[in-house]
């Protein structure tokens, strides 16, 4: 069911990325012209197209990509669930994958984005107190550690 991400699998990569964000990130940012104009399917789908990211991502996929880690070393830098999926346990077998396969030990997210915390603290995650700015926006960014 989770298995490395290939050129077929862009579209859905990047439906489920720019919903996504949009779902949670709306709120937080209040950015509708970056939410509706700059994040754009086909243009996360370009960027994905590059085999030296491409090669970093891995999908969940029982018939239907229904979400998607991005991995860098021991980080994690992206991990997303088709929202129509959520609640499924996808997203707990995306970082159990990630885990195991992997070693990850790290995630910056959003420290508004209380969902994403609770989420990694439930599986071993700890905010560490490191917390920076998010580039060119007002929100700052939190570590979690395992």
């Amino acid at each position: 069911m989770i298995r490395k991400a290939e050129l077929r699998d862009l579209s859905r990569i990047a439906e489920i990325l720019v919903f996504t964000k949009r779902i949670k990130y709306r709120s937080i940012f209040h950015n509708d012209d970056y939410s509706f104009n700059e994040l754009q399917v086909v243009r996360v789908a370009d960027e994905f197209r590059a085999p030296e990211l491409l090669d970093k991502v891995w999908v969940y996929d029982d018939g239907i990509v229904k979400g998607m880690i991005h991995l860098e070393g021991k980080e994690i830098v992206e991990l997303y669930v088709d929202y129509f999926f959520w609640g499924q346990g996808i997203g707990s077998k995306l970082l159990e994958f990630a885990e195991e396969k992997f070693d990850v030990k790290f995630v910056w997210t959003l420290e508004k984005n209380v969902d994403a915390v609770r989420f990694y603290e439930t599986h071993g995650f700890k905010l560490n107190g490191k917390r920076q700015p998010e580039e060119g926006t007002p929100e700052y960014i939190v570590m979690l550690e395992r």
